[in-house]
C-alpha cells in the first residue's frame, strides 16, 4: 500500500543499516534488489567508508512503507556528492508511484542544496521521467536479464549454438574442475584472475577488501565460482543472490585459456543454480553501450536487453566523470607491476562511487 498523500509533506531520514525496518522493507518490497540489502550496504560502508542513508515518510515506531536509499560519498579528490547506490548498476526508489518518488526526491535535492554538495545520482530502472527537474542523463547502460523458469533442457537449447553451447561442452571435454564457495583460497584465485583481467582493460582492479566485505557480509547469497585447468584458474565469476533474482556482479579470466570455455561453464553453473532454487531471473548486469560484443554475449544466452538511465541534479554535473581518474591511468596500467596497480586501485575506488 503506497504512503497517502497527505503524509508527504513530513520526511524522515534513517539509516538503513542499523534501522531493522529497512530490512523487512528490502526483503518485502517487489522492487527491492540485491543492492538494497543491508549486506551490500554493510559492505560499501566497511570498504569506502560511504555513509548509508534512506528517506522515507514512515514515522519512528511504524513499519516502513516507502524508502528511497543513497550513500553520502565524502571526497576531496571528486567532491562531496549523494549516489543511490554506489557501485550498483541499478537502485529502484521503493516507492508506488512517481509523484511519491518525486517528493522523496525534492527533499533530497533540498539537502543537498543546504550542504552545497556537488550533485544528487540516482540511478532507477524504471522511475525514468526525472528530466525536467533539474535533473540531466549522466550516462545510459544496456541492462540483461535472463528467465530461468523454463527446464534445463529447455534452457540449453535456447542458448546460441556456437557462442554457447559448444563452449560449455568443450568445457566439459576440456574435464575443467569447477569450485564455488567463499573460501580466502578461492577469493585469492579470484583476485589473481581479477588483476590480469583489469590490466588487460588498461584498469587497476578494485580493492581486495571490497570483495571480502561482500562475502563477509552476504554469506552463503554470496559466492565465488571458479573453473581450473590443470589447477591453474582459468576463469572466475562472483554472483549475489537474493529471494528472486541471482546476479552476476564481477567476472575475470585468463585470455589465454578463453578457448576452453572456462566463462561459460561458470555462466551454466550459475544459471543451473539459480534455477534449483526456485529463483525467477539472473541478472546479467550492465554493459557500456558501446560496448556491443558483451551486449551480443549476454544475449545469446536468451537475456533480454533494456536500458537503463543515471541521472544527475543539478544538470550541469551530468558532464562530471569521477570514474575519468581512473581512466587517466590506462599507460601506467600497462606497464606497472601488479603490487603497484592494486595499491592504486585501493586508493582510488572509494572516490568513485
Amino acid at each position: 500500500m503506497s504512503v497517502p498523500r497527505e503524509s508527504w509533506t513530513k520526511v524522515f531520514e534513517i539509516d538503513p543499516t542499523t534501522d531493522p525496518r529497512w530490512r523487512a522493507l528490502a526483503f518485502l518490497h517487489p522492487k527491492a534488489s540485491v543492492f538494497h540489502q543491508v549486506e551490500w550496504l554493510q559492505a560499501l560502508k566497511e570498504c569506502y567508508r560511504y555513509e548509508p542513508r534512506a528517506l522515507t515518510f514512515t514515522p519512528p515506531g511504524l513499519p516502513l512503507r516507502s524508502g528511497l536509499v543513497f550513500c553520502r560519498i565524502r571526497s576531496a579528490l571528486t567532491g562531496n556528492r549523494v549516489v543511490s547506490l554506489p557501485f550498483s548498476d541499478h537502485c529502484e526508489p521503493l516507492v508506488e508511484c512517481q509523484e511519491e518518488f518525486d517528493a522523496l526526491l525534492s527533499n533530497l535535492v533540498q539537502k543537498v542544496k543546504e550542504s552545497r554538495w556537488k550533485y544528487i545520482e540516482i540511478r532507477p530502472l524504471s522511475f525514468a521521467s526525472v528530466g525536467g527537474r533539474g535533473f540531466a542523463s549522466c550516462i545510459s547502460y544496456y541492462m540483461h536479464r535472463l528467465y530461468v523458469q523454463l527446464s534445463e533442457e529447455q534452457l540449453f537449447k535456447s542458448f546460441h549454438k556456437d557462442s554457447v553451447q559448444r563452449k560449455i561442452r568443450r568445457a566439459e571435454r576440456e574435464r575443467l574442475r569447477y569450485e564455488e564457495g567463499s573460501s580466502e583460497a578461492l577469493l585469492d584465485e579470484f583476485y589473481q584472475l581479477l588483476v590480469v583481467t583489469r590490466r588487460r582493460q588498461g584498469l587497476p582492479p578494485q580493492p581486495r577488501k571490497w570483495f571480502r566485505a561482500l562475502l563477509k557480509h552476504s554469506g552463503a547469497n554470496a559466492k565465488i565460482r571458479v573453473a581450473c585447468k590443470d589447477n591453474r584458474p582459468v576463469a572466475s565469476i562472483l554472483t549475489i543472490s537474493d529471494r528472486k533474482t541471482m546476479v552476476y556482479k564481477y567476472g575475470c579470466s585468463d585470455a589465454r585459456f578463453n578457448n576452453l570455455g572456462g566463462t561459460a561453464l561458470l555462466f551454466w553453473k550459475m544459471i543451473q543454480e539459480a534455477r534449483a532454487n526456485g529463483l525467477d531471473e539472473v541478472d546479467l548486469g550492465r554493459s557500456d553501450i558501446d560496448n556491443p560484443g558483451l551486449a551480443a554475449y549476454k544475449e545469446h544466452w536468451g537475456a533480454k536487453r533494456t536500458t537503463v538511465s543515471y541521472w544527475r541534479y543539478p544538470a550541469r554535473a551530468a558532464m562530471s566523470r569521477p570514474e575519468s581518474n581512473i581512466q587517466h591511468v590506462k599507460r601506467l596500467v600497462s606497464v606497472a607491476p601488479d603490487w603497484s596497480i592494486v595499491m592504486l586501485g585501493n586508493l582510488l575506488y572509494r572516490h568513485i562511487g
